[in-house]
């Protein structure tokens, strides 16, 4: 009888921890993103790899839960600036990150002797306007764009992309930015096997014509995916 009260326990003590591990990980989920970048320093870049590297493996010794992106920037006016990114959070588990002072500590021992930060946004996804889950495919190649749009203009251009994201074919991810630079911005990222499939994509890479008053600023860059320099990805499509 006693064995069989302790084995009821067990299982319920069990059940008990698989739902709070099923509540944390719903709260760790959401639409947000954090998209950030970082500046080599002049002829600094493999010490600026190294150091990174060594960060990562910070992360991995804090036993870091999130998805980092390494990108960098292959076409663009910030050619070889890398951007690294974390995808599909909550807003409550952005107060819950590694420990900050010690993720503090380890960048300016491995990272800020090398590069600069130069940025850094929160960004919400977009559904209703785009096709993919939030969370980009770690393909080999990224378009990423950003629009800045008028002021007073954001439900306007939103309800435009709405319109035509039926007509979108492959991954197409929308994000408009809630804070960390000139607003209302907004973030597109196209992930593709190839150069030569983001280059076959350009109807779907240009605006509408009857949003191009609503733009008051457009930039594309190309991205370069770095396995080596991310964490936690699963594999990159070929």
């Amino acid at each position: 009888m006693i064995g069989r009260r302790l084995a009821i326990i067990g299982a319920a003590l069990v059940a008990l921890v698989l739902m709070q591990v099923r509540i944390a990980a719903q709260s760790n989920t959401g639409p947000y993103a954090r998209i950030a970048m970082l500046r080599p320093h002049d002829g600094d870049t493999v010490d600026f790899e190294a150091g990174y590297l060594r960060h990562l493996e910070f992360h991995r010794q804090a036993k870091d839960s999130w998805v980092w992106y390494g990108w960098s920037i292959w076409a663009g006016e910030r050619q070889r600036w890398f951007v690294y990114a974390t995808f599909g959070h909550s807003a409550e588990s952005f107060d819950h990150p590694v420990p900050p002072a010690e993720d503090e500590r380890d960048n300016v021992s491995n990272v800020t002797p090398h590069a600069e930060f130069t940025g850094n946004a929160l960004y919400e996804f977009l559904p209703a306007l785009s096709r993919g889950n939030g969370v980009p495919t770690p393909a080999p190649r990224v378009e990423m764009t950003t629009v800045d749009v008028a002021i007073g203009s954001a439900r306007t251009f939103e309800a435009a992309l709405a319109a035509a994201q039926s007509t979108l074919q492959d991954e197409t991810l929308w994000y408009r930015m809630v804070a960390g630079g000139p607003m209302p911005r907004y973030l597109r990222l196209r992930p593709r096997s190839t150069l030569a499939a983001l280059v076959a994509g350009q109807p779907e890479q240009s605006l509408p014509e009857k949003m191009h008053t609503l733009v008051a600023k457009t930039t594309i860059e190309i991205l370069n995916l770095r396995p080596a320099m991310s964490y936690g990805l699963p594999a990159a499509r070929p």
